[in-house]
This record gives C-alpha cells, sequence and structure tokens, in this order.
C-alpha cells in the first residue's frame, strides 16, 4: 500500500508540473503575440491597424499618398535652402562653411548638378588656401584632398548634366593651374567653347593647356580669336604677349 501511495504522489507531482511548465509556455506565447499585435499596429495607422474594408484602404492610402508627396515637397525645398546658404557663405568667402551647407544640399538632392558644382569650386578654394600648421603639418596631403574632392565634384556635376559648361570651366582650371594635367584639361575645355560659344576666359585657359603639351599652332589660333572677339585692352594684351611667345617657339 505504501509503495502504492508513494506512486500516486509521485504521478501527481508529474502531473503538477507538467501543468506548471505547459501554463509558463503558454503565457509566454501568447505575451509575444500580444507584444507583436502591439508593436504591428503601433507601426500602422491611428486606430490599432490597417483597415479592413476596400473603401476604407483606399482612404489610407490617399492619406499617406498625401503625406509621402509634402515629404518630399518638405526635402526638396530644404535642399534649396541649403544651396541658397551655400551660394551665400560663398559669397562672404567662407568656403569651409560652405563645403558642410553643399553637403546637405547634397543629401536632400543629390541628382541637382548646380551644388556639385558650387562644391567644386569652394573645394578648390580651401585647397589653395590649405599649407597646414605648426602643430600638424601636413599641408601638402590636406591640399590634394581638397583637390580630389573638388574633382570629382566637378566630374559628377558633369555625370548629372552633360550640358553644364561651368563644371567643365571648373575642372580646366584645376587641371592646367593646380594639377599639372593638361592633356585632361583639353577635352573638357573643348566641350566647355561648344556650350559657352566666344567665351574669352575658357579660350586663354585652352591655350594654355595647348601650350604646355607643345601645341603651339592651336595655341597661336587661339589668341587669334581672343584677338578678334575681345575689346578688353588688358585681355587683348595678354593675348599679343601670348602669341608672340608661342610664335617664337614655333619659328625661332
Amino acid at each position: 500500500m505504501k509503495i502504492k501511495k508513494d506512486v500516486m504522489i509521485g504521478i501527481v507531482v508529474i502531473l503538477v508540473i507538467g501543468a506548471l511548465v505547459l501554463g509558463i509556455h503558454t503565457y509566454r506565447k501568447y505575451r509575444f503575440r500580444d507584444t507583436l499585435a502591439t508593436r504591428l499596429a503601433e507601426l500602422g495607422p491611428p486606430g490599432g491597424g490597417p483597415p479592413t474594408t476596400i473603401e476604407g484602404l483606399r482612404e489610407a492610402i490617399a492619406l499617406y499618398e498625401a503625406k509621402i508627396e509634402q515629404h518630399v515637397k518638405d526635402a526638396a525645398q530644404t535642399g534649396v535652402y541649403w544651396k541658397i546658404l551655400a551660394t551665400r557663405l560663398q559669397d562672404r568667402g567662407l568656403h569651409t562653411e560652405a563645403l558642410d551647407a553643399l553637403e546637405r544640399a547634397i543629401y536632400y538632392t543629390p541628382a541637382d548638378p548646380t551644388p556639385h558644382y558650387l562644391r567644386g569650386v569652394s573645394a578648390g578654394i580651401v585647397a589653395k588656401a590649405s599649407y597646414g600648421s605648426l602643430e600638424t603639418g601636413g599641408g601638402d596631403s590636406r591640399r590634394m584632398r581638397y583637390f580630389e574632392l573638388a574633382e570629382g565634384a566637378f566630374l559628377r556635376a558633369i555625370e548629372l548634366d552633360d550640358r553644364y559648361a561651368r563644371p567643365r570651366y571648373g575642372l580646366g582650371v584645376l587641371y592646367v593651374f593646380e594639377l599639372n594635367r593638361p592633356d585632361e584639361a583639353i577635352p573638357h575645355l573643348e566641350r566647355y567653347l561648344e556650350l559657352a560659344k566666344n567665351e574669352v576666359d575658357g579660350m586663354f585657359i585652352l591655350a594654355r593647356a595647348y601650350y604646355m603639351i607643345d601645341q603651339y599652332d592651336n595655341a597661336a589660333d587661339l589668341y587669334d580669336r581672343i584677338l578678334k572677339l575681345t575689346k578688353d585692352p588688358k585681355k587683348r594684351s595678354d593675348a599679343e604677349q601670348n602669341k608672340e611667345q608661342v610664335l617664337r617657339l614655333l619659328y625661332g
């Protein structure tokens, strides 16, 4: 009898433990479901969940499309404001601050070529002003980083709009006067003069690029074009002097 009693007690204990385990598992399962349901409700529209009728779904879609459209408009307008701020900073010579503003403008309107071009302009100016410090040194490496930023910004602007002339002028200046890569400047400057016909400053830079790679005939022709186009005394004088120098190299 004692053995049967012990067995019965053991069975009861096992059943109690089993019930406890099952209860805990069930509690955790439903608690998880409640938590998940709450989370889904938080992610969904007001009211605790998506609409259940076709008309309700249509109304919800219209509501959220309107919100998305407004968000898109707000983001585009924010990009415009950052671009305006950047140009104001550039006008005051604050090009390091302008670079920060242009980074934000590009964040909001990455497909707009203008802030990329403006970023190239400011990066080039900051590069020329970079010569290190007594504490940190490293002026040359810092300068090159900004020149690389300027180059990448101009190239990106052209990639976005092949008919955007100013980035090609910027690349011409960069390659000819700063990076000593006149052969890379020439196609950009030639394209620039196709887009901005009779632009004398671009002709001067292209003529210098021709001169740097010993294409003296092309340089002389450009100086002749400049003399036909401009009435500016300083530019005429520069063109005449440069042409004489080129002709001396050609004919001795």
